[in-house]
């Protein structure tokens, strides 16, 4: 009996969609770009965001987002204040210090400020061009996440 259990749990485990969200660099989408044409989803995010971890716990947990990611984008998660600097065609952005243990990576401003402001969290769809398609600087449930995706796949 417990030998046919830990067998159907296994079989469900397998194929019960415990499926990951792939997560790239923005140096990798570079080369990965040259082999296959996607939008780049750059999430801007921080390590104190409450709506940034309610989305990375839920958002990007449910199937069906995950699925359009990973089939049609290349998701980039960018912590706003990583100090590290990041190249990206053909250009260094760097950490900028705003004060004592505060501050931003310029390409999170780049990418995530709207209205002249940064707001976590706040995710851009770049075009081959890094033409911002789509930029949206709230908390996004599921079901608005997987409309958003499928219109920018069409619009792609």
């Amino acid at each position: 009996m417990k030998k046919k259990i830990l067998i159907l749990f296994l079989f469900f485990c397998t194929f019960s969609g415990w499926s990951q969200l792939k997560t790239y660099t923005l140096s990798e989408t570079e080369t990965l770009e040259q082999q296959q044409s996607k939008p780049i989803f750059v999430f801007v995010h921080t390590s104190w965001c409450k709506y940034c971890k309610m989305m990375e716990n839920s958002t990007f947990k449910n199937p069906e987002v995950i699925q359009l990611l990973n089939d049609n984008f290349y998701f980039v998660p960018l912590d706003a204040e990583n100090k590290a600097p990041i190249s990206f065609k053909n250009h260094t952005f760097k950490y900028k210090p705003k004060g004592k243990n505060t501050g931003v990576h310029e390409l999170a401003e780049e990418l995530g400020t709207v209205d002249g402001s940064i707001t976590y969290p706040t995710f851009s769809i770049l075009d081959k061009n890094n033409t911002i398609l789509l930029q949206i600087s709230e908390f996004t449930d599921a079901k608005t996440m997987i409309t958003l995706l499928k219109e920018a796949v069409n619009f792609h």
